[in-house]
């Protein structure tokens, strides 16, 4: 285990400093079977299953240069494809299978409401660019934590910094973007059902960052 931990850094390091292709195509072999096992756990959906994971490689090689200094890929590819996984889950469960009234028939339903999701995609576009353009620290550990949902501890050993740094610069991170999205969610710009999801974005980011993170 210790010497998988050791080639897969390696790579990691040829990949993220070097641009090194032939070295993320195997860590791709490495690790693609086993992430995919993983992944159908939760969906139990072989073809998007392999379309999950193939996605967190994207990314990942996406942002390699950012992620530069994480010490644990395989760690948080796993995480990151657990999350992916989540939110798949998610997306679908606005089908579900109801009885129809006074009748034995079951029907499925689609709970989905086009002006939510118009009025959902537009603040999160808006959030992601408040994300981008905050400092370059607190922008990698506010993802970690809170997109790829990885513990203080997990990132402080993956950046190589202390929890108490990780808290200080999460807990910057969300009032930065508390401030930078109040502007957009003024009464003029923005729906109550957009304020009351931009408050719970940010009431969750609070509870991680005051409770789970410790």
């Amino acid at each position: 285990m210790k010497d998988r931990k050791v080639d897969i850094l390696n790579l990691w390091k040829r990949i993220s400093t070097t641009d090194d292709c032939k070295a993320f195509e195997t860590l791709f072999y490495l690790l693609n079977t086993p992430l995919i096992k993983f992944c159908m756990m939760y969906i139990h959906q072989n073809e998007a299953a392999e379309e999950i994971v193939s996605d967190v490689f994207v990314k990942c090689w996406i942002n390699r240069k950012n992620l530069a200094d994480i010490q644990n890929l395989d760690t948080y590819l796993f995480v990151a494809v657990k999350n992916q996984s989540l939110n798949y889950l998610k997306k679908y469960s606005n089908i579900h299978l109801v009885q129809i009234e006074d009748t034995n028939e079951l029907k499925f339903v689609n709970t989905f409401n086009p002006q939510e999701a118009f009025e959902k995609k537009e603040l999160v576009f808006k959030m992601e660019q408040s994300i981008e353009a905050l400092p370059q620290q607190c922008r990698i550990i506010f993802r970690l934590i809170k997109e790829d949902g990885l513990k203080y501890k997990e990132v402080a050993e993956i950046l190589d910094i202390s929890p108490r740094t990780v808290q200080t610069q999460l807990f910057r991170a969300v009032k930065k973007l508390s401030i930078s999205l109040s502007d957009y969610l003024t009464p003029a710009h923005s729906s109550k059902s957009n304020e009351a999801l931009l408050n719970i974005v940010l009431l969750l980011s609070l509870i991680k960052l005051f409770f789970l993170g410790l």
